[in-house]
């Protein structure tokens, strides 16, 4: 009989060879004892009940059924979630902590390429490419050689909302750079601020001051609509809205009435609601450049995904302590 904890797939199916190819499935199997061809979608289905009844690890992803307390009761063995994506607020419930369950989540790493596409935003953004590729587009006339007054990333302030996962992985990426990060947090304090390499700024000061403002908050009550019309009205002139955070934190009706002035820009990849209908004005405005909700990890990234998950499976099978838990408290920030 393996000594291997018992474990079961609960996510999409066809999430399962894209975040645990080969390699890092075969990994993922060394630690426990799991069947790829056996993906929970639907706890009620007859072969799922069978192996969650025996089942100490679930490793979850996109998709996976809720964890609510009928779903645990079938599962009396269950000892931890190991989660293969990002939040695990939009299936676990406060049933799994009360119980004593260790969860686990990749978040961590589903940061790095949020952060990477911000920094990557900023950059392009400092040098005013969108507005400027929009107007070679439309021109199609080269605007001659020369400088050019009012761009560049020497010393631009860049403000971040939110010293999330991914707001402090965007804090360590533009330390190598010639730019002034500011920081809005009201949970971080001036000695935490001191030791991220930041300013921190009330949200009015922060919203006022930079050229740049970036979102990487939670969606909570308290954040719903965070960046309103107020607040886009406080931004300087030229400056630049993004987020990658969630929609619901910027009123987008206030946002697409202050870019129809000309007077702001943005970069959304993601947008209230998502997807936005086809109709959305947003579309056709020149200096709103909205992608798809892909700045998460994608393609070989996901693969990342699933080596966090197999490291955190081996330390569960060698009765380590794991890196990656969320506890009763994160879970409940959680966007």
């Amino acid at each position: 009989m393996s000594e291997r904890p018992l474990a079961l797939f609960a996510t999409t199916p066809a999430f399962v060879p894209r975040i645990f190819p080969p390699g890092v499935l075969e990994r993922l199997r060394g630690a426990v004892d799991i069947d790829p061809a056996l993906v929970a979608e639907d706890f009620t289905a007859p072969r799922v009940r069978e192996v969650l009844a025996a089942a100490e690890v679930l490793v979850t992803g996109w998709g996976c059924p809720r964890l609510d307390a009928e779903v645990l009761d079938a599962a009396p063995k269950l000892r931890a979630v190991l989660h293969s994506a990002g939040s695990v607020k939009g299936f676990l419930t406060p049933a799994v902590f009360d119980r004593g369950i260790t969860v686990s989540s990749a978040a961590d790493v589903n940061a790095l390429p949020v952060a990477e596409y911000t920094l990557a935003m900023i950059l392009l953004a400092g040098k005013d490419i969108f507005a400027r590729r929009e107007r070679l587009r439309t021109e199609r006339r080269h605007p001659g050689w020369g400088i050019t007054d009012g761009v560049g990333n020497y010393g631009r302030r860049v403000g971040i909302i939110g010293a999330s996962r991914i707001g402090r992985r965007l804090i360590e990426l533009l330390r190598p750079f010639d730019l002034e990060p500011a920081l809005f947090d009201p949970y971080v304090d001036e000695s935490e601020a001191t030791a991220l390499g930041v300013q921190l700024l009330p949200l009015d000061e922060l919203l006022r001051t930079c050229d740049i403002v970036t979102v990487h908050a939670p969606q909570t009550p308290e954040t719903l609509r965070l960046v309103g019309r107020r607040e886009l009205a406080l931004m300087p002139t030229g400056a630049v809205l993004i987020n990658t955070a969630r929609g619901a934190l910027v009123d987008h009706e206030a946002l697409t009435d202050e870019l129809r002035t000309g007077r702001l820009s943005a970069i959304l990849d993601v947008t209230d609601p998502e997807p936005l209908p086809a109709d959305s004005p947003l579309f056709d405005l020149p200096n709103a450049f909205i992608t798809p909700h892909l700045a998460g990890s994608q393609g070989n990234e996901l693969a990342r995904l699933g080596r966090t998950v197999a490291e955190e499976a081996e330390r569960l099978a060698a009765g380590r302590r794991l890196e990656h838990t969320v506890d009763a408290g994160a879970w409940e920030r959680m966007a």
